[in-house]
């Protein structure tokens, strides 16, 4: 048996409507004779009387469809400009966030969201769901080497990351050079220094000069030249002077005196000191300041068996050792301070030249500490003599 379903044409089912509205037949009559059901001509029937209004006034109805469809474009007009909106606000988004890492795009992940799932969150991102639920572990070698980079900065704000660098090796942090210079730049932390020029040469014509007798020499052991320099600090109440003793082969300060008068006193009590605690150098080094080619000076080095040694004229850098420990002293600590007395300037420089001489690394001594270089030297000396 045939399923095929039999297809009617309009014109068909118009005159069965038709003739169904005549009523000269009854519904089975018509359904006997057309041999179609009787269920398909009610249906025709109904269908052309709900359109008989269409047929008599189509005017009416095109009106009322054209409305609609004006409405309908309406709405569809601004759906246009919506998407539009939409779209240009998602591609700037989307630039956007192709600048972010992936560590801040996971904090824009909200778990908790009901109207979007993680999925698909992670999807608008451009994000690994996986990504989403990895906790990284922590890195506590770099957390305890920051730590401490901190701490040294904190208590010793001049140390550049070379210093640095030595000051974590020789507290038994393992790490190289390179590592601790990034990690410095992420904590934005730069060495503290200052720098202003001075000058405290005041020579006498009527006194002898001597020679230079550094220049060439090799310099091999502490104790083989020594030289001295005055600088002058300001304070509140008016100019101190620092005269200090240097040892060229250490660079440890043997001895220093603060002063509110730079006379004889000054350098006598500042020499006298050195070689009383640390003997006698073989070579002193000064500038041709007057105190330093007084009589008095130069006689004391002359019977202590000591060379005398003076710059050129003009010649700071002759008396370099010397003119770097005053730069050191000043750029590290002294400019960084304001002094209300004396006694403020004393504490701080005596704390100051303690820390230079047992704890500050030396660059020209490959990071080693000027006291300790000093102090192996001279015992290296005494088993030579003995």
């Amino acid at each position: 048996m045939s399923n095929k379903k039999t297809t009617y044409t309009t014109a068909f089912k118009t005159k069965l409507a038709l003739e169904a509205i005549r009523a000269d037949k009854t519904i089975s009559e018509l359904a006997t004779v057309h041999n179609i059901t009787p269920k398909n001509i009610r249906n025709w029937k109904d269908l052309f009387l709900q359109n008989a209004e269409l047929a008599m006034n189509p005017n009416s109805v095109i009106k009322e469809y054209k409305t609609e469809v004006s409405k309908k474009e309406a709405e569809i007009e601004v759906l246009q400009k919506t998407v539009g909106k939409i779209t240009i606000e998602r591609d700037w988004l989307e630039g956007k966030l192709k600048s972010l890492d992936s560590s801040n795009k996971k904090d824009f992940v909200e778990s908790e969201l009901k109207t979007l799932s993680v999925s698909k969150q992670c999807s608008l991102l451009g994000l690994d769901r996986s990504f989403v639920y990895y906790k990284a572990k922590e890195n506590t070698f770099k957390k305890n080497i920051v730590n401490k980079i901190k701490t040294i900065f904190e208590e010793i704000p001049i140390y550049g990351s070379k210093k640095v660098h030595q000051q974590l090796l020789e507290d038994g942090y393992n790490v190289c050079y390179n590592t601790v210079s990034k990690y410095r730049t992420e904590l934005g932390l730069k060495a503290i220094i200052a720098v202003k020029q001075i000058n405290t040469t005041q020579s006498n014509s009527e006194h002898k000069k001597y020679s230079y007798k550094i220049r060439g020499l090799d310099i091999c052991r502490a104790n083989q030249v020594w030289s001295t320099d005055i600088t002058y600090i300001k304070i509140k109440g008016g100019n101190v002077y620092l005269a200090a003793i240097i040892d060229w082969y250490s660079k440890a300060v043997l001895s220093y005196k603060i002063s509110n008068t730079m006379d004889m006193s000054l350098v006598m009590g500042v020499l006298d000191e050195a070689l009383l605690k640390n003997g006698s150098p073989e070579i002193f080094n000064t500038d041709q300041g007057s105190q330093y080619t007084s009589k008095i000076h130069t006689q004391r080095l002359l019977d202590a068996g000591v060379e005398i040694s003076m710059d050129g004229k003009g010649r700071a850098t002759d008396n370099i050792c010397i003119e770097r420990f005053w730069r050191s002293a000043k750029v590290e600590r002294i400019y960084m301070n304001e002094y209300e007395t004396m006694t403020d300037l004393k504490v701080d420089v005596a704390d100051y030249i303690s820390f230079y001489n047992d704890k500050r690394f030396h660059q020209t001594l490959s990071y080693k500490k000027p006291m300790r270089v000093y102090n192996e030297s001279m015992a290296q000396q005494s088993k030579l003599v003995a």
